[in-house]
């Protein structure tokens, strides 16, 4: 319990005030009038000059937006004050795509149409299922090359390893019925996973930068930042894509490999078709550590 100060003091600091109050305590600033905070004040503590209209974020999202590699360009130049740091600008915008995914993810279901046409299983993870019973003897997971499940209550593992195959039927023979519930809310599981994917593949990103731009001397921390910018677009990208409106997903899936290239020409400079060899060369092999990663994530999750 804070001990009482005496009337017509700072309740902050204790400094008398005097008559007519003043709005300010003249010893540490605080105002005078304290009162339980309402909900908007809540707000506006919590956004600040960080959400107001002029502020950081909207003017660092302009600048990420609309010239692409300029933001880093300034950040690298040491003009940061007036634009969001790029670790905060990137988690910032992430989590809310992330929660948003999380949100609209929906599990492959259907009658095992694609099963039965033999159609390749898509990459990541999906389920199929047959679901006009509740035994649910027909399910298929998709992991990455290979899948695994029930064919009409016997268990089947294609282009597996032998001890994820063994894991997996170890499950089912011990409860099938509660195998296909979790494999039912296993795309759930899989998009809150995917948060943890990023750990390695940004910074392989930015190490694949430097490789491929060794010659400017750049440290990896600035290649970092670069990668951080980059993928911050990116996730405002998936973000259009979510909303599976087409001419948006045409919108995006058009501005990133445009936005990417600008972004590098404007930091990096250089010619226009040894960037292009740059850029092919990273996204090769950043697409390697992209199916790596997505795999690692399915495993993780299937046998989590």
């Amino acid at each position: 319990m804070v001990d009482p100060l005496p009337p017509g003091s700072c309740l902050n600091c204790g400094a008398p005030l005097a008559e007519p109050r003043p709005r300010f305590c003249g010893a540490c600033g605080q105002e005078t009038n304290v009162k339980p905070p309402t909900l908007g004040e809540f707000l506006q503590q919590f956004g600040g000059a960080y959400l107001s209209t002029e502020g950081a974020l909207w003017r660092t999202l302009r600048l990420l937006l609309t010239q692409p590699g300029e933001l880093t360009r300034q950040y690298l130049a040491g003009r940061r004050k007036h634009y969001v740091l790029p670790l905060r600008l990137y988690l910032t915008i992430s989590v809310i795509v992330l929660l948003l995914l999380r949100l609209v993810a929906t599990i492959n279901i259907d009658d095992g149409r694609d099963k039965a046409a033999g159609a390749k299983p898509k990459p990541g993870v999906t389920v199929s299922t047959s679901a006009t019973d509740k035994e649910l003897n027909n399910l298929v997971v998709n992991l990455g090359a290979g899948r695994a499940g029930m064919k009409d209550g016997t268990f089947f593992c294609e282009d597996l390893p032998q001890w994820v195959c063994k894991r997996i039927q170890r499950r089912v023979d011990i409860d099938p019925k509660a195998f296909t519930g979790e494999m039912l809310a296993l795309g759930e599981r899989f998009v809150g996973n995917v948060g943890s994917a990023m750990f390695v593949l940004l910074p392989s990103f930015a190490l694949w930068l430097r490789l491929s731009y060794w010659n400017r001397r750049l440290r990896y921390t600035e290649h970092l930042v670069f990668a951080l910018h980059i993928h911050a677009f990116w996730f405002l990208a998936l973000a259009l894509v979510m909303s599976n409106v087409w001419w948006l997903v045409a919108i995006a899936c058009t501005a990133v490999p445009w936005h990417t290239l600008a972004a590098m020409r404007r930091v990096y400079g250089g010619r226009r078709w040894p960037r292009l060899l740059r850029a092919m060369l990273i996204a090769t092999l950043y697409g390697i550590t992209l199916m790596l990663a997505v795999t690692g994530v399915g495993f993780w999750t299937l046998l989590s």
